[in-house]
């Protein structure tokens, strides 16, 4: 097995964590020369990436796995637009992870949805996102569609937001946003390799769509520290990126992740995740089997929001 993965950032160095661990190997992308140094040193062999800069044909030699999560631009989506042809001759490649957005969902106000909901997205963002998503699944890749909730973890969680002084409870009345462990993206994403099902869309989430300033108020709880005051959304000095996030209000269902791959979230809700990352974030050990370990049941071999 041979991982190259777009886009070298939070949720695919967890991943690929894992399966250097397990003797993978695995390629990065990035843009910046200094990172790539930076991507040698974690064991991943680096390769500089951009629109304009395609990628060499040896990245591409025996890759049987591909994670794409850079993002479209206003011309659509670079990876599909610069390698799609380099993808298609790879004869060993087996998979193919697209790391897209709920927010594809646009605004519900508040109701549930699930794959078989039609997307309407609401933003320019959001809609890049859909038609990127679109171009993938007529690609004739094996490419596999992963829909992501807001993503917390260590280092960006509304714990590490408290002790750095950000944190803030926003409230504006019947918002609630779903959300996502880090860990738990990459026990999908695992899950999925093992049961590949090409053209597959899922949505990757936890169990408890909830309001933002419920999760602040559990993590001045856990840290023993008084909450922030509350502050309205209409009163509230946020940027127009900040703002964006409230626009749209939906609860998103992950039973497909469940029922099709078997997996089991090590991190439920935002409970079980911010209880996990409290001694992460204060220095203490954190719970070395919590979230390590793939949570799916037993098969055969084969953003950013507090």
């Amino acid at each position: 097995m041979i991982l190259l993965c777009f886009g070298y950032g939070y949720s695919a160095r967890v991943l690929a964590r894992r399966l250097l661990a397990r003797g993978v190997e695995v390629r990065g992308t990035t843009r910046s020369p200094d990172k790539a140094l930076a991507l040698e040193g974690e064991g991943i062999r680096p390769f500089l990436f951009e629109r304009g800069r395609p990628l060499p044909e040896e990245a591409f030699r025996g890759v049987t796995h591909v994670l794409v999560s850079v993002p479209p631009d206003e011309e659509g989506d670079p990876v599909l637009d610069r390698h799609a042809d380099e993808l298609r001759r790879l004869a060993s490649l087996a998979w193919v992870g697209w790391l897209g957005t709920t927010g594809v969902y646009g605004d519900r106000g508040g109701a549930w949805v699930d794959e078989e909901t039609p997307i309407e997205p609401t933003m320019a963002r959001t809609d890049r996102r859909a038609r990127a998503e679109a171009a993938w699944l007529a690609s004739g890749l094996p490419v596999h569609i992963f829909r992501l909730a807001g993503i917390y973890g260590p280092g960006r969680n509304a714990i590490r937001q408290l002790l750095d002084g950000t944190a803030r409870r926003i409230v504006k009345p019947g918002q609630v946003f779903s959300r996502i462990h880090v860990e738990d993206i990459a026990n999908v994403l695992e899950a999925s390799m093992a049961r590949p099902n090409p053209g597959r869309i899922y949505n990757v989430c936890d169990d408890e769509p909830a309001p933002p300033q419920d999760v602040v108020t559990l993590a001045a709880e856990l840290l023993g520290v008084p909450p922030p005051a509350e502050e309205l959304y209409e009163t509230a000095g946020l940027s127009p990126m900040a703002r964006s996030f409230y626009r749209d209000n939906r609860r998103v269902r992950n039973e497909r992740i469940k029922r099709e791959l078997g997996v089991r979230l090590a991190y439920p809700s935002y409970r079980e995740g911010l209880r996990a990352l409290l001694a992460v974030e204060t220095g203490g050990e954190p719970d070395a089997e919590a979230g390590r370990r793939p949570s799916a049941a037993p098969i055969s071999p084969a953003a950013k929001l507090g």
